[in-house]
């Protein structure tokens, strides 16, 4: 869905610089005449002869210029006569390259050549820009440019900034185009649209989702059909046979209608970046396309923060499998911003506790440190007093780098690495712990998190875990 946004020029005196501005050619300008007249100065040799030079070299810059910035001030008011227009999608996915349209119309009665820059918003980049662009009378010019938001949250256009140049190029003209349009910026869902086209086509290795071998069988009576070779004698229905008088099977699928509580970490942490996207961003996008998998799997899937502020700590959506669970994680989801608090892994325990009652699979994201051992010992046995607990950490990319085999250090690398070493130890003896406590761990890089949540996920219905 796109929103159509004009901006035509209302002449408010604070958007408009009638006054000429000097550009760069005209500085360059002035610092050559001067190396020309004080060279010239050193050569006639007369004090009389120096300050003719430079009178006559200063006077015919001052002359050109002035008669320059009187001409591109003339024609400043005729770009009120431009009228712009935005064509920018409704809502922008984090970390993906989305086209922003420009339409400039010109109702001038003359060609009008300027330069153009889109006021984007901050916490987005964009290429391109600026455009120089030459409308004829009547006329208009089609626009285009690549904008990626990096950020979450309401972003703001300011509106579109318009320059035009004198003919000798020594001053512009400035005028803003303003609006106040506002775009939301969600978190990628990119990777569950693909999901869902892939699956009608059951390509699904193509992104990573492994297709692993039933362990088991379902729990939950699917249908009756004729017996195949291979099926169990155990499954056979000898009343279903009798009356038709042809071997039937009974066939069973993984169980629905199981929980999924997804327990986010939105402490501090989570701000680390490796790439353009934090490794909230990352997280977010995880939850995303594993809520899309529980759902078509008939499981409902919920969401609850802790460790960040007191708004965002109270932020709980009970498990649901209707139509609507994509529109309300999105919703719930695309404000949220980490906080500069340590998270509290027993405190987000007890809430999960007091909130649900049914059993389900408990999904806590978060970057583990080893100073959160006895906060996180308490908090996983009162978890799994009733639910079944992943806990998927973020590692950092950099530790990884530093820890490759394959790398070879110079002297200067060798405390970096050592210190590296000894973070990774203490850390992976933290979840060898939780390992032999019965906990299922996740270890990976936060660009990976989709994948290894949907397969670990996956396996676990196919296995009759969940």
């Amino acid at each position: 869905m796109f929103v159509t946004t004009t901006m035509r020029m209302q002449s408010p005196p604070d958007q408009v610089s009638w006054l000429p501005v000097p550009t760069t050619r005209l500085l360059v300008a002035v610092g050559a005449v001067l190396m020309l007249s004080i060279v010239a100065s050193v050569a006639v040799m007369t004090v009389a002869a120096a300050w003719q030079v430079w009178g006559v070299s200063v006077g015919l810059l001052l002359a050109i210029a002035i008669a320059d910035a009187l001409v591109v001030s003339q024609r400043a008011r005729a770009l009120g006569t431009l009228k712009v227009t935005r064509r920018v999608p409704h809502t922008l996915p984090v970390g993906v390259v989305s086209e922003v349209a420009l339409r400039v119309a010109n109702h001038s009665g003359y060609t009008t050549t300027v330069w153009l820059y889109d006021l984007h918003p901050v916490q987005c980049t964009a290429a391109q820009m600026p455009f120089k662009v030459t409308i004829p009378p009547g006329g208009f010019a089609q626009l285009r440019y690549p904008l990626t938001a990096n950020e979450r949250g309401n972003l703001q256009f300011a509106g579109t900034a318009v320059a035009r140049h004198s003919p000798l190029g020594l001053w512009q003209s400035r005028i803003v185009l303003a609006t106040a349009e506002s775009v939301r910026a969600f978190p990628n869902y990119a990777a569950v649209t693909r999901y869902a086209l892939l699956a009608v086509d059951h390509r699904l290795s193509q992104i990573g989702v492994l297709k692993r071998r039933r362990r088991g069988s379902g729990m939950d009576f699917h249908q009756l059909r004729d017996y195949r070779d291979g099926d169990s004698p155990r499954s056979i229905d000898w009343k279903a046979t009798s009356r038709r008088v042809r071997l039937i099977s009974r066939e069973y699928q993984d169980e629905r209608d199981q929980q999924v509580l997804f327990l986010l970490d939105c402490s501090r942490r989570m701000n680390a970046k490796d790439d353009t996207l934090s490794h909230f961003d990352h997280t977010l996008n995880a939850i995303l396309l594993m809520t899309f998998v529980a759902i078509r799997q008939g499981d409902s899937a919920g969401l609850m923060t802790f460790g960040g502020h007191s708004d965002v700590a109270e932020c709980f959506l009970a498990p649901k499998k209707s139509a609507e669970t994509m529109s309300r994680f999105l919703n719930a989801l695309y404000p949220l911003q980490p906080s500069l608090r340590t998270p509290d892994y027993y405190q987000a325990a007890l809430d999960v506790g007091r909130r649900l009652n049914k059993r389900a699979l408990i999904v806590v994201i978060s970057n583990l440190r080893d100073e959160d051992e006895d906060g996180l010992d308490a908090a996983l046995a009162q978890l799994k007093r009733r639910h079944l607990v992943v806990f998927a950490n973020l590692k950092e990319k950099s530790i990884e780098v530093q820890l490759r085999p394959d790398r070879t250090l110079r002297e200067a690398e060798l405390i970096d690495h050592a210190a590296a070493l000894a973070y990774a130890i203490k850390r992976d003896a933290v979840l060898a712990r939780m390992r032999a406590r019965g906990v299922r761990v996740l270890d990976v890089v936060p660009d990976q998190l989709p994948m290894a949540l949907v397969n670990r996920y996956l396996d676990m219905k196919q296995s009759g875990v969940i």
